[in-house]
């Protein structure tokens, strides 16, 4: 089975003294708590295609973090010298083009760059672009350029000028952590293709992190993908968080009202992030790492889903995407 999970922090995770190269069984637990994804583990997983990202963190309420766009950038750039150095040594494969995409086994990599502080001006974005960089997310708490989670907010002049800067290029534009009023005016305002890499429902999570019925509408008549987050948080109803742990039960339901909203099941796909600053006891209690994450075929299927909407939701959702848009 062809398997992709959009959304993957790998980078992050190395500067913050994870190392990836190894199982995450093998890996220390931490103050994020058990590691689940190492590159073994997405090999074993039959995970073929991730969507990778240059994730750089804000200093929040004095914590460690980013003032500037200076030091983003620096961040940003540590993190694209990481997965550089790992195509080097044959341990995955940047995607720069749509016919590079292969089915054959090894780790392809998407880059996303979430949340767009990094970029001090159009020439970053066009560095970025040569480097491999396809997608962006031009927020992820408000950024320079857009309103984001828990920050609300429209897209800033500085959002529309980069905007645009990305529409040129071709830039994919990841929707995952707008806010609602910069997501809907992105929309009116770009005609480039659109994803949300890492979300789930707000009808069962009902928080701006998540996606109204009406955004998931509008991403999937735009063409786009939903990648299924598997922290807990996002999975399990407020009045069920902290009192059990999230199930694979929980990803298929979230899968199940985007299909429903939608009408198929050809725009929604995996966007893990599990290994986004959590751990092993935040996920679905039946996934260890990312080499089980086969696991969550078998729960499709007895949800109801049919063998090629399986195959569908596994990855080639996302294949067919990126095929079409890269």
């Amino acid at each position: 089975m062809f398997i992709a999970d959009a959304h993957l922090d790998l980078a992050d995770n190395v500067m913050a003294g994870r190392p990836v190269d190894r199982p995450a069984r093998e890996q220390k637990p931490d103050e994020w708590g058990i590691p689940t994804v190492g590159l073994p583990d997405l090999r074993e997983g039959s995970v073929r295609l991730i969507g990778a990202t240059l994730f750089c963190m804000p200093s929040i309420d004095g914590r460690p973090g980013y003032h500037n766009a200076e030091e983003a950038h620096v961040m940003a750039m540590r993190q694209l010298a990481w997965y550089r150095a790992q195509e080097s040594a044959g341990n995955l494969k940047i995607v720069r083009a749509k016919n590079e995409l292969r089915d054959e086994p090894g780790i392809q990599a998407v880059l996303i760059l979430e949340g767009a502080d990094p970029l001090r001006d159009d020439r970053d974005m066009e560095m970025l672009f040569d480097a491999g960089v396809r997608a962006v997310g031009l927020a992820w708490k408000r950024t320079r350029f857009a309103g984001g989670t828990g920050a609300p907010g429209p897209l800033t002049a500085e959002g529309v000028a980069m905007m645009k800067t990305l529409d040129r290029l071709g830039v994919i534009h990841d929707t995952s952590h707008l806010a609602e009023e910069s997501f809907w005016e992105l929309l009116r305002r770009s005609d480039g293709p659109m994803i949300a890499s890492h979300s789930n429902c707000r009808a069962i999570v009902p928080t701006d992190r998540q996606l109204s019925d009406e955004m998931i509408r509008a991403i999937a008549q735009r063409g786009g993908v939903i990648g299924i987050n598997f922290y807990d948080k996002f999975l399990l109803p407020p009045a069920e968080f902290g009192k059990r742990r999230a199930t694979l039960d929980d990803v298929t339901r979230h899968v199940r009202h985007m299909c429903d909203v939608i009408g198929d099941a050809q725009h929604v796909g995996l966007g893990t992030d599990m290994d986004g600053g959590f751990g092993q006891e935040n996920i679905p209690v039946e996934i260890q790492t990312a080499a089980d994450l086969p696991r969550v075929a078998e729960a499709l299927g007895r949800a109801g889903f049919g063998p090629a909407e399986v195959e569908g939701l596994m990855g080639l959702n996302w294949r067919r995407f990126f095929r079409e848009n890269l």
